[in-house]
């Protein structure tokens, strides 16, 4: 193929990955050293290839396969079979099903009151902390992303949240672990246990949903996403494995997006006070929007994109190929792997000028004109694309609409910030904020 690329190593990559801190940053290295397009070893893929041109990347957009080798890591969560490499025939009516579900516009309204009381409840909390006693926003609002999406897929709250959050970190942690292992390294005999024990959690929490629903309870606590599944035929264990792959998805991107973009706000007084600003004429004396009033929010839009540019929860995705694949003057064999670097990607200051800078008027419309759309790639591309963007989307703003309106945000003096990968783009030692309420309308300076 003649793409440039490091040479190979003995240990398949795994050493190369681990001295850059991550395949998150790992990519930014590679990109910077070997151009737009390079060729780079990777466990548990033969032949990869890392695109970081928006232009080139058109070629792969596409790509309706996964590796599945990569995609392993997952297996212990589904039964019937890994959902995130479903063939192509299969994937797209399984694809259909969901977006009728989670991109449909009547059942996000139908859930917007109970978002709505949920981001309210985090609000009131933060705003009654003593003085000086910090938040971590990562942990609470990935608990709270996970509630949220709760009342969405499965009609209602659940027991122990906090504990489906343990249980989800436990399982993901193990099998990442597994992934980037050493070649003939084993794992301790307790990682299996634990895993099992986090496993069973989960499973439960669902179980109890699908029977709540087939029991008929009432309409405000059945689900759209079970009961589309149950109407379209899917058997049980789909069924378990499709609502766990939602609520994995929804609750790591949704609460790691708006812990980061309060952080960039923090750092960035000047958008933070356009910000509130904003807020305070739509919404006026009131606490939170309602629906609509998210369409009214454009400059609170465009921070919430630039924050997914900056730090993107899901820092890079792979495709396979199941022919030849022609990548500009590159000919990449079938079966080879495809790497979608998001980060790197979300970086290119060929696209991006001072692409490290945080910047919301980036995508105002005057600079988003004429911009390439595979440039800003947070929810991925083609057919594999996100398919809860939109609901993560709305999700987001209202999170940040409610808690801006009330509250101020500043960093905690002296806590490193420090960008690692935890299957999304997470905070090495969390991000912590001390939390105070607004005291006067207007912009916010300080």
């Amino acid at each position: 193929m003649n793409i440039p690329g490091p040479e190979p190593r003995p240990d398949g990559g795994v050493g190369a990955i681990a001295r850059a801190g991550g395949l998150h940053t790992y990519q930014l290295w590679l990109h910077a050293e070997y151009g737009p397009v390079a060729r780079f070893q990777l466990p548990g893929a033969d032949t990869a290839v890392s695109i970081a041109d928006p232009v080139l990347l058109e070629a792969a957009v596409g790509l309706d396969e996964r590796p599945e080798r990569l995609f392993s890591f997952l297996d212990p969560l589904f039964e019937a079979g890994n959902l995130q490499v479903l063939p192509a025939d299969e994937h797209e009516p399984w694809r259909r099903l969901l977006l009728g579900v989670l991109a449909g516009r009547p059942a996000h309204e139908r859930h917007f009151a109970r978002f709505t009381a949920l981001a309210t409840e985090l609000a009131d909390r933060w705003a009654a902390l003593p003085a000086g006693r910090p938040v971590e926003l990562q942990r609470e609002l990935t608990a709270l992303s996970l509630r949220m999406i709760c009342a969405f897929a499965l009609g209602g709250e659940v027991e122990d949240p906090d504990g489906v959050v343990e249980a989800f970190e436990t399982v993901l942690a193990e099998q990442l672990e597994r992934l980037y292992r050493p070649p003939g390294a084993a794992a301790p005999a307790e990682d299996g246990e634990r895993t099992g024990r986090a496993l069973a959690v989960l499973r439960r929490t669902v179980d109890r949903a699908v029977a709540a629903h087939r029991g008929g309870g009432p309409g405000g606590d059945r689900s759209d996403l079970i009961g589309a599944l149950v109407e379209a035929g899917e058997h049980p264990a789909r069924i378990r494995d499709t609502v766990l792959t939602v609520l994995l998805a929804a609750h790591h991107t949704t609460g790691v997006a708006v812990s980061w973009t309060l952080h960039l706000l923090a750092g960035h007084p000047g958008a933070a006070g356009r910000v509130t600003a904003e807020l305070d004429r739509v919404l006026g004396d009131r606490a939170a929007p309602d629906h609509a009033d998210l369409h009214r929010l454009p400059y609170l839009e465009t921070v919430l994109k630039e924050s997914l540019r900056r730090c993107p929860p899901g820092p890079y995705g792979a495709r396979r190929t199941a022919e030849p694949l022609t990548v500009g003057p590159y000919r990449l064999p079938a079966g080879a792997v495809v790497f979608l670097p998001i980060w790197a990607v979300h970086l290119n200051p060929a696209y991006w000028p001072e692409p490290e800078r945080f910047r919301p008027e980036r995508f105002g419309p005057e600079e988003s004109a004429g911009r390439h759309r595979l440039a800003w790639i947070p929810f991925g591309m083609g057919p594999r694309a996100c398919e809860g963007a939109r609901l993560a989307t709305l999700e987001a703003l209202l999170l940040l609409a409610v808690l801006l309106k009330r509250l101020r945000f500043r960093p905690v003096p002296g806590h490193p910030v420090v960008p690692v990968e935890r299957f999304v783009l997470w905070a090495a030692e969390d991000i912590r904020m001390l939390v105070s309420p607004r005291t006067e309308r207007g912009p916010d300076r300080s």
